[in-house]
């Protein structure tokens, strides 16, 4: 899996300041905008468009291969993704910040295309190799979310992605307690080891709305 953790290293290297640029050509030259008494920069809207693709990576993912493998895993957790992009389009939409979903396993970023075709081509290979892309795509976003809440002052975004957050440790958690009862074991690709220890060694959270 060292592969998807350089796409998502070049991911995130490219593609924020990419999605910076694109919001700034379509906006005004104000970078700061007031709404509900909470300020959004353009790094802020930036970081929506990004999670709204990244959620949606994962909701694809886990819809193409709860179709191939019939793991309980994916059939309940795409639901919960399908939340966390309404969460974030809920925000854009308050914010007014214009954005496109394309079909199902298509992606206006291209590094995020590239790791989905990446992980369709893993997972469809067995069962095992499925359960570890769920681990993956959690164990990334559990960091990049961690990344975006340390970056913004805006109290609404920090509350919806910490409930993000919180969905994703879960996610983390049911999807190594499966690759361990098949036997196998999960390293983390983002995470740092302490870190994962903790989230795994912790019981089930109650996330926000």
């Amino acid at each position: 899996m060292k592969l998807f953790k350089q796409i998502r290293t070049n991911l995130f290297i490219f593609g924020l300041p990419f999605l910076l640029a694109l919001f700034s050509c379509n906006n005004d030259d104000s970078s700061v905008a007031d709404v509900d008494n909470t300020n959004l920069t353009n790094e802020d809207s930036a970081a929506l468009l990004f999670m709204l693709e990244e959620e949606k990576l994962a909701r694809d993912t886990y819809t193409y291969l709860e179709d191939l493998w019939e793991i309980n895993q994916f059939s309940n957790i795409k639901n919960s993704e399908q939340s966390h992009m309404n969460a974030v389009i809920g925000l854009l939409d308050q914010y007014n910040i214009s954005y496109t979903l394309l079909s199902y396993g298509e992606f206006n970023n291209p590094d995020i295309q590239k790791l989905y075709d990446q992980f369709i081509d893993y997972g469809s290979k067995n069962e095992a190799n499925a359960l570890e892309v769920g681990a993956n795509i959690e164990d990334l976003d559990i960091v990049d979310l961690a990344n975006y809440i340390d970056a913004t002052t805006n109290s609404a975004i920090t509350n919806v992605f910490k409930s993000l957050q919180c969905g994703s440790r879960n996610h983390l958690r049911s999807f190594v307690s499966a690759i361990e009862l098949s036997g196998n074991t999960y390293e983390p690709q983002y995470l740092t080891q302490e870190d994962y220890t903790l989230i795994i060694n912790d019981s089930r959270e109650q996330c926000g709305p």
